[in-house]
């Protein structure tokens, strides 16, 4: 992910960038509010995780995403930016069943790959230096195609939906304005990112995926404006796509658009956390339900339950190792080992953990949504 995970440069914040001093005002009093209202570490209860996978620094892990064999196995696919490929897990015990991939432009290559996502059974795999969005078939993972390179600049972080026969795919593009002397990233101009999510529109038919551009969006205002990006994830009942503000010199906070690109003006989280806002996901609780959300530290990763339709706190927790986290995924659906679902985490870059989704619902006082 970008800035805290270690592979990626913050933005610079210099004339001509949209830290005016306005919002550098804005960004400390804010910081000054999470600050005052973050719960001490102490206060956070820690729930033991169910497992680790093997650390392999090497990698630089980034993302995961799972998915449940016909046979009842799940798999967790994790992205490693620095040796372009990707690990797979078993998403029951933790154990590294296979790689995939190797450096390259081909099908089946990858170059930096960052976001990854699984819906039905399609695999996709965001490539930052590819600048494109690849698929696979599961369970074979052979490779599908892929689309994107025609718009995409510098893109990171994905979510797909189910639209009109195909799907819907949001994905951030962390596009900059070049480099200061110091090789910092300088912000574009508040104008300039009306296309921080580009919106595509896809079907699979067979072994062939096909993509099409359906849109691009970004507010250009200063509280909607999407400075740093990768983290996002939609709920289309109601009609929400929660964006992550990465830009820790502005705010950490999540941003609530609409399906459509729309800002709807509500921003959450500037006064719950002190550290960076990462991954995003929602676990459903018949209409209700709770957005799962990471407040990333270099030392712990601090885990935020929002109400999934006030948008209210509704609990925090930590694990008893993980830390600097960047992507999270929720698994709802029964497990051999976690009948009701597993919430996975990368740790330090290096792998991932789980968590047992019961264990999570009984420290925090959750309902029984089975």
């Amino acid at each position: 992910m970008l800035g805290a995970c270690g592979g990626d440069a913050a933005p610079a914040s210099e004339a001509g960038t949209p830290t005016t001093g306005a919002a550098t005002s804005a960004a400390s009093a804010g910081a000054a509010q999470a600050t005052s209202t973050h719960p001490a570490l102490a206060e956070v209860p820690v729930i033991p995780e169910a497992f680790k996978s093997a650390m392999t620094p090497e990698d630089n892990i980034d993302s995961v995403a799972s998915w449940t064999h016909a046979d009842g196995r799940t798999w967790v696919f994790a992205t490693a930016k620095s040796t372009d490929r990707l690990v797979v897990y078993d998403g029951d015990t933790g154990e590294t069943l296979r790689t995939l991939g190797e450096r390259g432009e081909g099908d089946g290559q990858f170059k930096r790959p960052n976001g990854v996502f699984v819906i039905d059974d399609v695999l996709l795999v965001v490539e930052r230096d590819n600048r494109r969005v690849q698929g696979f078939a599961l369970p074979s993972l052979e490779p599908l195609g892929h689309f994107g390179t025609d718009e995409l600049v510098k893109p990171y972080g994905l979510w797909v939906d189910k639209a009109d026969g195909g799907y819907q795919l949001y994905v951030t593009d962390a596009y900059m304005a070049g480099e200061d002397a110091e090789g910092e990233d300088i912000l574009p101009p508040f104008e300039e990112l009306d296309e921080r999510v580009k919106r595509y529109s896809f079907t699979v038919d067979g072994a062939d995926i096909q993509g099409e551009l359906a849109g691009a969006f970004g507010d250009t205002g200063e509280a909607g404006a999407l400075r740093v990006v990768e983290s996002l994830w939609g709920d289309p009942a109601n009609d929400r796509l929660l964006v992550a503000e990465e830009d820790e010199t502005y705010a950490n906070e999540f941003k609530v658009y609409d399906l459509e690109g729309d800002f709807s003006g509500q921003v959450f989280g500037g006064d719950t956390f002190a550290a960076q806002a990462e991954g995003i996901s929602l676990y459903t609780c018949g209409d209700g339900g709770w957005w799962v959300t990471t407040e990333q530290a270099r030392d712990v990763t601090t885990f935020h339950l929002f109400e999934r339709d006030s948008l209210e706190h509704a609990g925090a927790f930590r694990g008893e190792m993980v830390a600097n986290t960047d992507g999270i995924w929720l698994h709802q659906e029964p497990t051999r080992n976690f009948p009701q679902g597993a919430f996975y985490a990368v740790h330090d870059d290096q792998g991932m953990v789980a968590f047992d989704w019961r264990d999570i619902a009984r420290t925090l006082e959750l309902p029984d949504c089975r």
